[in-house]
């Protein structure tokens, strides 16, 4: 039996927040771990993560599949979670990156490996389409699926991992940041198009990375329409998944990104609304830190 056929119990999360235009650090600015009010033990988001969930039990035994209304939230927190890794930079360190920051970066020829030990261990990338329908209908998955995320729009997302993906037959979503879009050391809409092109998915993550618990008023619009209209222009297909800056959301931004047609949400390694869990997506940061062997056994534990 696979890892993803099982059912833990998860109750650990976290959230970090860094530079105003990164989720991850930038060159020449330091990051902050931001205290997220919990009853439970703050950790790295980089780190394993679980939380507790309903037990399958507790929903209908018969698959949704058989009927067409969508699964409720208790039967959807029941599922085993697909993994799901975000990546940040993927460059060398320097001298200027902090021992904090160096979490976030992945060195070139780590995540070459990682790549690679993902392809040999048999796992296979789905997209956020495949994900909505398991976890709305039961639709069946791939053996050992995973979801490759992408945060910030940095251009070594486009020249050292479109590559390695390409090579495996891999597929990504890259969570767009728009005011840096063509600036240098990020992508350009040619790319972005590009990647949209080739079958991988673009969603956004708003225009300058502001922290979605402080919006007020015209910051919807702001951070949330305008840029993802710019996207949809871009790709010239609709954008329908977002990522929280920081990984940091709140409940009332739930009902503005549904009204605003997105179908799913994605958080870092923080715990899942028990009322809105495919706006509360968790993903785990992949560690600049772990060998191909850390990066798997984070998989294993984090879901």
């Amino acid at each position: 039996m696979s890892r993803f056929q099982c059912l833990g119990r998860f109750s650990l999360f976290a959230a970090l927040t860094f530079s105003l235009f990164s989720c991850s650090p930038s060159d020449n600015k330091t990051e902050q771990q931001v205290q997220v009010p919990s009853p439970t033990q703050v950790v790295s988001t980089s780190g394993p993560q679980k939380e507790e969930v309903p037990s399958p039990d507790a929903v209908a035994t018969a698959p949704e599949a058989a009927t067409e209304k969508p699964a409720s939230a208790a039967a959807i927190l029941a599922r085993p979670q697909v993994p799901i890794l975000c990546y940040h930079q993927i460059r060398e360190w320097n001298s200027r990156d902090g021992k904090v920051g160096k979490d976030y970066i992945v060195k070139p020829h780590d995540f070459r490996a990682q790549m690679k030990m993902l392809a040999d261990s048999g796992y296979h990338t789905i997209l956020p389409d495949q994900l909505q329908a398991y976890l709305t209908k039961g639709t069946p998955l791939p053996e050992k699926p995973i979801m490759l995320t992408f945060d910030d729009t940095k251009l070594d997302q486009y020249t050292v991992a479109k590559p390695e993906l390409d090579k495996y037959g891999f597929k990504g979503v890259f969570f767009i940041m728009t005011v840096s879009i063509g600036r240098p050391n990020y992508m350009t809409k040619e790319q972005i198009k590009e990647l949209s092109d080739a079958g991988h998915v673009i969603g956004s993550h708003t225009y300058d990375h502001h922290n979605v618990k402080k919006y007020e008023d015209k910051d919807w619009i702001t951070q949330i329409e305008k840029p993802t209209k710019q996207l949809e222009a871009i790709t010239g297909k609709p954008i329908k998944y977002f990522a929280y800056p920081f990984g940091l959301w709140r409940p009332e931004a739930i009902p503005e990104l549904k009204k605003r047609g997105f179908d799913a949400a994605y958080i870092l390694a923080t715990k899942r609304d028990p009322q809105d869990p495919l706006f509360t997506i968790r993903r785990i940061i992949a560690s600049g830190y772990w060998s191909t062997k850390g990066l798997h056994n984070s998989i294993m534990n984090s879901f």
